[in-house]
């Protein structure tokens, strides 16, 4: 259903072209899940943007986007306008700013099933008011025309839920869909979604910086860095022969149950680097303890670890036998 091959997104800055997304591929089928993790600023949410053509005016986009054979790279506003809030839903970050202020949550949840359905007003305010209590939001016709400072930071996330799913999307973007929320209201959210993928045969692609969060919930990952997919696979693939050393750095620096009492957490050294100073060759090896010179210079190219398990290394033996000599 969605195809991606070699994405590449530039986006113009004051110090010149930052390369925010670099070759990226994948693909997802109906009713398939994928996730996609990383650090904050490794190009999750641009790649998110770059599927729904929302990127930031004067960006710089390559390679293919295909939804159901048509090419999205291109076209212009007014066909993306016919797919976002249609046949691909966005949950997007933060459900504050997500939500217009200014308008009632029935008036934000009705307006794509007006827009692309042409549904009658009544007939959308009686179908947002079953998608509300769908989503868990108690008494939703008595709350239909409230406003979004009314409601808690989990039911607004429940109301930019509901948005998303207003036209019954074949694709459904979640772009880190529990942020800020406790672990209670997080745990209720994604179960809520997956019953909605698994009931709509929708196809997911779950993003988020919590590996809690992807081990539960999708079937497929991939880990990102740099603006490139650093290594992908099954997802119990991944999580049981970790190839990549960001990868295993990023594991490492989870937290343990049962770790002594003010023990410190591990590390990654370094930061992500600006986009604008990426180096040539491997993203992650001015932070990689295996780096060499070479890694600075040389692109790594994906290697088959086992079926649909790959990583980008040029160090991945050394990595697997932990040499660091």
């Amino acid at each position: 259903m969605l195809e991606v091959n070699n994405l590449s997104v530039r986006l113009q800055t004051q110090r010149g072209l930052a390369n925010a997304i670099r070759d990226v591929s994948f693909g997802l089928q109906r009713g398939e899940t994928v996730g996609l993790v990383g650090e904050s600023g490794c190009g999750k949410s641009i790649t998110a943007m770059a599927l729904m053509g929302l990127l930031p005016e004067g960006a710089l986009v390559s390679g293919s986007i295909r939804f159901d054979d048509q090419e999205l790279i291109g076209q212009p506003d007014a066909v993306m306008r016919q797919l976002r809030g249609n046949r691909i839903g966005m949950i997007f970050q933060e459900p504050m700013t997500a939500l217009n202020p200014v308008h009632t949550i029935g008036h934000q949840v009705a307006e794509p099933m007006r827009l692309h359905r042409g549904v009658a007003r009544e007939q959308a305010r009686h179908e947002t008011i079953t998608l509300l209590e769908r989503v868990g939001i108690y008494n939703a016709a008595g709350r239909i025309d409230a406003y979004p400072h009314q409601f808690s930071g989990g039911q607004r996330q429940r109301i930019t839920i509901a948005m998303a799913l207003a036209c019954g999307p074949d694709l459904l973007i979640a772009d880190e869909p529990t942020t800020a929320l406790d672990v209670t209201i997080q745990g209720h959210i994604l179960d809520l979604i997956q019953d909605l993928v698994t009931e709509r045969s929708m196809a997911l692609l779950l993003i988020s910086h919590d590996l809690g969060v992807i081990a539960q919930n999708v079937q497929r990952m991939m880990v990102m860095y740099g603006g490139s997919v650093i290594e992908s696979g099954p997802t119990a693939s991944v999580f049981a022969n970790r190839a990549h050393p960001y990868t295993r750095g990023l594991f490492g620096a989870r937290p343990r149950l049962g770790a002594p009492r003010g023990q410190r957490l591990t590390t990654i050294r370094g930061t992500v680097p600006e986009l604008v100073d990426m180096p040539p060759g491997c993203s992650f090896a001015d932070r990689c303890a295996w780096a060499r010179d070479f890694c600075v210079v040389t692109r790594p190219m994906a290697t088959t670890l086992e079926p649909g398990h790959e990583a980008s290394c040029l160090r991945l033996d050394a990595v697997a036998a932990g040499d660091l000599a």
